[in-house]
């Protein structure tokens, strides 16, 4: 009967285990081995990049179809130089060292020169070019049928790759008053040797209008693109003229502007507003040594978080590599020159700590006390643990928003208006009842906020960056600063000064300059003005609305104090 029928026999136990064993130990067999290749692939391009004058990267996929340059075969892993655009096989490193040259960043040959020859890499050219020949479209047709020069970036088809084509001079292309010719560097070298320095009369061999620019990129900033932006520097310009500040400091970099001709340098800097005061820092150090005449003027290419004072000056909230690079040169050819205060400020203890040496710090943004100095605090202490996980804009960004809500229920900073002393100008100032008070030098703050600029019913003057005022505020918590950013809310207008000074008589409150945090106590603040520094403005600036909408993408507390 069904009732008495014995229960059929299950799977036998050995065999789950067999399965089981193989579904958790197969993916990571894969996973060891696919990591064994990349290493064993980056340890042999590493060995040949000591000798190699071409600067190979590894890819495990290239971004579009691509060729060999030797064997002419589709590849999809392999490497790329980064400085003149060159993509070989894995198996064909070795020759392709051999057959190629990378980009010349300095004549070998002796004598003085005023041109050069074209420098043709065959293959893998842009879709959108056309032939400098007969006008058409280059790069259809597949494989290696299409030259591409390393410097001024004209493609040719291979049937109108003609003698004369060969042995054409190079004109540098449309970026050839940014770029630093070989020849120019090899024509300072021989006046070095003969101790000569009048590099002026060296320029007539570039253009009547040259400035040269110089890239300090910092692979480190917001949203992890400064190693990519690297590579594609150097492929448009001469790479000696593109820097990592991750290996280099500011002030070693900047020296190269002294082998230029003066008041004509430009700098773009790739990186948050803290990376651009680092080279600030660097261009007085210049100014210290005499050398006021080499002085460049910067340009900015947002890579941080916060991004104040690029917002300022035009260059935009942030960057996620939606603009050409070819845009973003042509930018920094058309752009302005303007001038940015600097400003000192000195934090001198009270009491006991009065002993130690004041604290000076340089402010080219804004100095605060109070919630969004604590959010940066909190931020930047986390940061210091696990750098690598705030490499993203929008993790940061909900990072401040995760303490600015936290701090809307402690109120940590409460009753600031009893703890601190305001004078501007040497007048005393009766504060409200506040947890926070910012003085700003530039027109936007916590990520792209107009906080003097809010609706009011009194006229207030514009925030301006050049006129040796700082604009005073007060906010009444978090919440008070997560509602001026939506414009839900105005801050207290406390009034400009030339200088200001800030009294803190008891307890220790966090407070920060430019996205530096730090907790005080008992101390006396004193900000004067410092000195200019040369900025470049580019007009094209977004509007109010633009950037409002672009806020309120993520309702977040102030992203003010973030800048790497």
């Amino acid at each position: 009967s069904a009732a008495g029928a014995a229960p059929s026999p299950g799977p036998p136990a050995h065999g789950l285990v067999f399965w089981t064993l193989c579904s958790v130990l197969l993916p990571v067999l894969i996973t060891l081995w696919c990591s064994f290749q990349r290493s064993r692939r980056q340890m042999l391009i590493r060995d040949i990049s000591w000798k190699s004058k071409h600067d190979w990267r590894y890819t495990d996929l290239f971004g579009q179809p691509s060729y060999c340059c030797v064997c002419a075969q589709h590849i999809l892993q392999g490497a790329f130089c980064n400085c003149c655009g060159l993509r070989i096989n894995e198996g064909c490193l070795k020759k392709a060292e051999q057959l190629f040259h990378c980009k010349e960043i300095m004549m070998s040959s002796s004598g003085a020169r005023s041109s050069m020859p074209h420098h043709w890499i065959r293959g893998n050219v842009p879709l959108c070019s056309c032939c400098m020949v007969c006008r058409l479209q280059c790069g259809t047709l597949p494989k290696l049928c299409d030259y591409r020069c390393v410097w001024c970036q004209h493609t040719v088809h291979d049937e109108c790759l003609v003698d004369y084509i060969k042995t054409q001079e190079c004109t540098f292309g449309k970026f050839r008053d940014l770029i630093i010719p070989p020849y120019y560097l090899s024509t300072i070298k021989q006046m070095r040797k003969e101790k000569r320095t009048d590099y002026e009369k060296v320029a007539p061999y570039c253009r009547k209008h040259w400035m040269p620019v110089i890239v300090l990129a910092n692979t480190r900033s917001g949203n992890n693109m400064g190693e990519t932006l690297l590579g594609e520097f150097k492929l448009l310009l001469n790479p000696i003229q593109v820097f990592d500040l991750s290996k280099i400091t500011p002030a070693k970099a900047l020296q190269l502007c002294t082998l230029l001709p003066c008041n004509a340098v430009r700098v773009l800097v790739c990186g948050g507003d803290g990376t651009v005061g680092w080279v600030l820092d660097a261009i007085d150090e210049m100014k210290i040594k005499g050398q006021e005449r080499y002085i460049p003027q910067v340009a900015i290419l947002p890579l941080g978080t916060g991004n104040d004072l690029s917002n300022t000056l035009g260059w935009g909230a942030g960057y996620a590599g939606e603009v050409p690079l070819e845009q973003i040169l042509q930018n920094v050819m058309e752009a302005d020159g303007v001038k940015l205060d600097r400003w000192k400020v000195q934090v001198t203890n009270k009491g006991y700590y009065n002993l130690r040496k004041p604290k000076v710090f340089t402010m080219n943004n804004y100095f605060s006390i109070g919630p969004d100095a604590l959010m940066a605090l909190n931020f930047h202490a986390h940061r210091e643990k696990t750098p690598s996980l705030f490499s993203s804009r929008i993790i940061n960004k909900a990072v401040y928003f995760f303490y600015g809500t936290k701090d809307c229920l402690v109120q940590e900073c409460k009753d600031l208006n009893k703890k601190v002393e305001l004078e501007l100008d040497g007048e005393r100032i009766e504060l409200p009842n506040l947890e926070g008070i910012i003085f700003l030098n530039i027109g936007y703050w916590g990520g792209g906020c107009r906080l003097w600029e809010g609706v009011g019913d009194e006229p207030y003057p514009l925030a301006r960056h050049d006129d040796g005022l700082l604009e005073v505020v007060g906010v009444h918590g978090s919440f008070h600063c997560a509602q001026i950013q939506v414009k839900l809310a105005n801050p207290v207008r406390l009034g400009q000064a030339h200088t200001v000074r800030l009294i803190l008589k008891s307890s220790k409150m966090p407070m920060q300059v430019d996205g530096e945090p730090w907790a005080q106590g008992p101390c006396t603040v004193t900000i004067t003005h410092k000195t200019h520094a040369l900025m470049l403005y580019h007009s094209d600036e977004q509007t109010d609305d633009d950037t409002s909408s672009t806020t309120q993408t993520l309702f977040h507390a102030p992203a003010c104090a973030v800048c790497i």
